[in-house]
């Protein structure tokens, strides 16, 4: 049986190219990676990566299908050291995961005095493909839209949003701006149009009603901490937990709803962080 992310499937559709099961099995991998290649220089052998995951309850052949497709998307490349097999991370995956830390690890919130950016953007329909990525990457950072190529956020994520533009080579089809807002309705009437604030409660108390009994059970422990139980529970949590600060645009708490679940979830998240991160880390050190 191979577990992902609170769904199991049987060996036989594990890992399958284009499933969820598949994805899953990758976004646990660059977890890993993201959390402990790159504190020994972004690689890792074959064999210490099939023992880690072997502790997620995924077997090797869906280990090695799951790497040749990051290879092949550009995450990881092969590399020997020491007559040993394994993959590092490319320089691109290092530096998406290297801004990921700031989202991910920190609590960001904006105010209400900081005023917004906008992301004015036109790309000729030659070029569709082009503003297909411009739309994602600006959703994935955290903009909401407004109207037809008008996409907004909290001015905070200004030096992400041109980071991004710059990295992806988007830049000369977007001009950015500060602005103020002074129209009519209040807004936090506003925010909740431009935003699906509703969908991303739902995604929050997803991640909390599925982690939270993971907290009580590790404070149930009282201390006696089991290594690989921590890597696991580890890696599934923050590998569930990082797409959601990238989805949340920080906005201040004055225009969030009243008993926002993004607040409530960090708690539980950064709660894990610490109660898992040291036994976790061991955990690896033991294995590699």
């Amino acid at each position: 049986m191979t577990t992902v992310k609170g769904t199991t499937s049987q060996a036989g559709d594990t890992g399958r190219p284009g499933t969820a099961v598949d994805a899953g099995l990758r976004a646990l991998i660059v977890t890993i990676y993201g959390l402990y290649a790159r504190e020994v220089g972004g690689w890792l052998s074959v064999s210490t990566l099939i023992r880690l995951m072997t502790r997620l309850d995924v077997d090797e052949p869906a280990v090695r299908s799951s790497i040749s497709r990051l290879k092949r998307r550009g995450i990881l490349e092969p590399e020997r050291i020491d007559g040993r097999a394994g993959y590092a991370l490319s320089a691109q995956a290092r530096e998406i995961l290297d801004a990921g830390d700031r989202r991910i690890f920190r609590r960001r919130r904006g105010t209400v005095d900081e005023g917004w950016v906008l992301a004015v953007f036109s790309v000729p329909e030659s070029e569709r493909r082009r503003r297909h990525t411009l739309r994602s990457r600006l959703s994935w950072l955290g903009f909401g839209s407004v109207g037809p190529g008008v996409w907004v956020a909290p001015a905070h994520l200004y030096d992400e949003a041109r980071e991004m533009l710059l990295r992806e080579d988007l830049a000369e089809y977007v001009d950015l701006f500060q602005a103020t807002y002074l129209g009519f309705s209040a807004a936090a009437e506003e925010v909740a149009r431009w935003w699906d604030l509703e969908g991303l409660g739902e995604l929050y108390e997803q991640f909390y009603a599925e982690h939270a009994p993971v907290l009580a059970s590790w404070r149930a422990r009282r201390g006696k901490d089991d290594a690989g139980m921590a890597f696991a529970d580890y890696v599934r949590v923050l590998t569930a937990w990082r797409r959601l600060p990238y989805l949340d645009p920080g906005l201040a708490p004055e225009l969030l709803p009243r008993d926002w679940a993004g607040t409530r979830s960090a708690d539980l998240f950064f709660a894990l962080q610490r109660r898992l991160e040291g036994p976790s880390h061991r955990f690896v050190d033991e294995v590699s």
